[in-house]
């Protein structure tokens, strides 16, 4: 099985471009928020670990939020609890597709969280910074506070860019994602 690892800036469309490789995808945005909602376990220990913000379960995207907001290290707690889980969610994705030839990693902090393997064919996500930003702010929760703060624990855009094999124009146009993507399967397939 090859492992796609999907890398790029906050609101460059790395999920959509996930879905677009037609192969089964781990999502991690996703399966946090599943956490938040059905693991009482996550619940207690991040309860425990931020009891003036997390009160109620399911917990609530605001109750993080305010968390991260609030002081800079709560995001590194939330993600030292949350990402635990993730991997564990991440091995039971990857035994359910073990005879799949493909998977799909979209995990955000994949390299920062060396969740990475060596062998994982990794592409970047290249967008316009303004084309992110006209997303970004159509997005419910958007906060430029926030958006700084997970920016700020993430490894630099050149970093990934040098270290993916792949890269991924995201003009936001479905046909040249298409292309883009059919041209990178190709390559990986032969």
């Amino acid at each position: 099985m090859k492992r796609i690892g999907i890398l790029g800036d906050i609101g460059s469309g790395k999920s959509y471009i996930a879905r677009k490789f037609g192969y089964p995808v781990f999502d991690a945005d996703y399966e946090v928020s599943k956490l938040y909602q059905n693991n009482k376990k996550i619940f207690f220990k991040l309860k425990k670990a931020l009891p003036n913000y997390i009160y109620s379960f399911p917990i609530e995207k605001k109750q993080v939020l305010e968390a991260i907001l609030d002081k800079k290290n709560n995001l590194k707690k939330i993600v030292d609890i949350v990402h635990f889980e993730i991997r564990k969610k991440l091995k039971i994705f990857l035994n359910k597709n073990k005879k799949k030839k493909i998977v799909v990693l979209d995990i955000p902090l994949l390299l920062e969280n060396k969740i990475n393997n060596k062998n994982d064919i990794l592409i970047f996500v290249k967008s316009k910074k303004s084309q992110i930003l006209k997303r970004l702010i159509k997005r419910k929760n958007f906060n430029k506070r926030l958006l700084t703060r997970f920016r700020n624990i993430q490894l630099s855009l050149d970093y990934k860019k040098k270290k993916s094999q792949f890269i991924i124009n995201n003009n936001f146009k479905n046909e040249t994602i298409r292309l883009s993507v059919k041209n990178i399967l190709k390559e990986i397939i032969k």
